[in-house]
């Protein structure tokens, strides 16, 4: 209950960022810059004078599309094919699952630097490279799923009475499946955080002044030693989400 009610309120909070009281987030002090927390800036002021815990939670919005946003579309391709090459076998799973498992002989960071250099920054490359990235992940589980209940009788029954192959896997065996696939999903949503941060960090990310942590985390590296408390808000922000995420998948897999 604690991670999905965590979890529940860093989304919510990200979500209402435009209706919360905050300070503008691109609003520059050039004045007050690096100044510590005070009364009017909870956790102080960038290197621009801008106010941190603003650009914390927007930049958490930002995170958090890209990271699920991926993980939405990755899921529902991941789905599509490993239901195909799990029911059908043969010469559609060579097409389907074998074809999607190249991926996963590439290492993640560089795949994604690839179609972020040949696209270019910004959000929706980002989730582009991400969608890319983890699809072979849920082909590979609902695959898997779909070995699995394939032969039950139900399904067999199904067979036997000419039900259309389609309708056998939208209304049988998807439903089936779901629960590993939701496991799967807040597993896919810590690790694209991860790899966005990494990115946004390196440049080829979300593209400035719109903020996320990564790119937060950028431009506090500068300044550790003048304001080392930059540094933290963001890491522990972005630490702190990836551990719910993490716990909140393994509380769903024992749930589920």
């Amino acid at each position: 209950i604690l991670p999905g009610t965590i979890a529940a309120l860093i989304v919510a909070t990200v979500l209402l960022a435009p209706v919360l009281p905050l300070q503008d987030v691109r609003g520059m002090d050039i004045p007050n810059r690096f100044a510590g927390p005070s009364a009017g800036h909870w956790l102080g002021q960038d290197d621009f004078g801008r106010d941190v815990l603003s650009r914390l939670i927007w930049g958490g919005r930002a995170s958090l599309f890209i990271a699920v946003g991926s993980a939405i579309f990755a899921a529902i391709i991941g789905t599509a094919l490993g239901l195909l090459g799990g029911y059908f076998r043969g010469a559609v799973e060579l097409v389907t699952v074998r074809a999607a498992e190249i991926i996963l002989c590439l290492p993640p960071l560089l795949l994604a630097l690839l179609v972020v250099t040949i696209l270019g920054a910004g959000t929706w490359p980002l989730v582009l490279a991400l969608t890319i990235l983890y699809t072979p992940n849920y082909t590979r589980v609902v695959y898997a799923a779909t070995q699995q209940v394939r032969g039950l009788d139900f399904v067999t029954a199904q067979r036997s009475m000419g039900t259309h192959p389609m309708k056998i896997l939208v209304r049988t065996i998807l439903p089936n499946v779901l629960p590993p696939l939701l496991v799967q999903m807040s597993l896919v949503v810590a690790s694209a955080m991860v790899i966005e941060s990494g990115l946004s960090f390196l440049g080829l990310g979300v593209v400035p002044p719109t903020p996320s942590w990564g790119l937060m985390i950028r431009s506090a590296r500068g300044a550790m030693e003048v304001a080392p408390l930059l540094l933290v808000w963001p890491s522990l922000a972005l630490a702190g989400t990836i551990l719910t995420f993490n716990l909140l998948c393994d509380r769903l897999q024992s749930a589920l």
